[in-house]
Parts: structure tokens; sequence; C-alpha cells
């Protein structure tokens, strides 16, 4: 004889299992979202704490201001990729091995200073490097 509750056969859902999926997703979520403030950041060029180098007879200075105007060994110098070639091949004609100093102004664009290295390497100049203000003749940017 049987004396108790018949046993029933309804589904049993078990929920830790279910929890433990749905934290594992979440934390997966949470590591992988990219948040939007990150993307606007408020970037300030480099200063160097050197002291200013003297005059090198092998350099070819290439200045470029805020506005996108080109002097190279101080002479102005439109702003297209051919004109600034030109110009660096007549600087480099009595040079032997010259070193490109680059000189921009913390506000140019970076347009303006990827032009010069396109001219550069269209002259097959290999030297190129990039010339800091030191920090105590600096302004402060806004």
């Amino acid at each position: 004889m049987r004396f108790g509750r018949p046993k029933s056969n309804e589904p049993e859902i078990n929920l830790i299992p279910f929890i433990d999926v749905l934290l594992v997703v979440l934390i997966f979520l949470m590591l992988t979202t990219t948040y939007g403030r990150l993307t606007q950041l408020d970037l300030r060029l480099p200063q160097a704490d050197a002291a200013p180098q003297q005059e090198r007879p092998r350099e070819i200075r290439i200045n470029v201001s805020s506005d996108g105007q080109f002097v190279v060994q101080q002479t102005a110098v439109s702003g297209s990729v051919a004109a600034l070639a030109q110009a660096l091949t007549l600087a480099a004609k009595d040079i032997n091995n010259p070193l490109v100093v680059i000189s921009a102004d913390a506000r140019a664009s970076h347009q303006s200073v990827m032009l010069v290295l396109e001219a550069a390497q269209n002259t097959g100049l290999q030297q190129i490097t990039f010339s800091a203000q030191a920090r105590s003749q600096t302004s402060t940017l806004p």
C-alpha cells in the first residue's frame, strides 16, 4: 500500500545555473563595452626639458605654422607636396646626408606635418627628426 502523495512529473527549473550564465554574460559585456568619453581625449603636444640645440651645418629646417604655412630654410613655400619637395631638393643639393628638422607649431594640423613627411620621402631624404620647445619658453595652451 502506498500512503503518500503521488510523485508529480512536473519539470523543476533550477535557477542557479541560469543566474551563473547571466552573470558571466554581464561581466563579458562590461569588459567589452567601449565608453564614449574615452574617445574624446584632450591632447597636448609634448614638450622637452632639454637645452636648445645649436645650428648644425647639415640640417634642413622646416617650420610649420598653425595656419598651414611652411618655411624651408627661411624661405616661404606654398602648401603643396610638389613645392615642398622642390624646396627640399634645393636645400639639400649642397649638403651631404642632410638631416630634416621639422618644427611644427603646437596648433598645427597633423595633415600639415604629414605633407612635409611625404615631400621628404619623395625627395629621398631619410633622416627626419622633430624639434620641441623647452618648457620654460612655452605658453599655456587653451
